[in-house]
């Protein structure tokens, strides 16, 4: 049986909690527009809790993207989320 040695640990821009990479959403900003990650670029990661409270989840977008379009930025996490599940 394998032994799984080392876990990769992330933190959640939202919450400041740290998780495992597998239960975190992997999101990228770029020119800002929110997207998912593509493999290239920077990036950051929220916990599915923190998707659930919308009020302090789109502070914390708006900080990452450095725009101040909340609704745009929201709308489009939800597509994001929609299409991952």
């Amino acid at each position: 049986m394998a032994e799984i040695f080392h876990i990769p640990l992330r933190m959640c821009i939202s919450c400041r909690q740290r998780d495992s990479q597998a239960n975190l959403l992997r999101i990228q900003c770029i020119d800002g527009n929110l997207d998912k990650f593509k493999g290239r670029g920077r990036s950051f990661y929220v916990c599915k809790n923190c998707l659930k409270e919308e009020k302090k989840l789109s502070k914390a977008l708006m900080r990452q993207c450095r725009s101040g379009e909340k609704d745009k930025l929201m709308n489009k996490l939800k597509e994001i989320i929609t299409d991952d599940r």
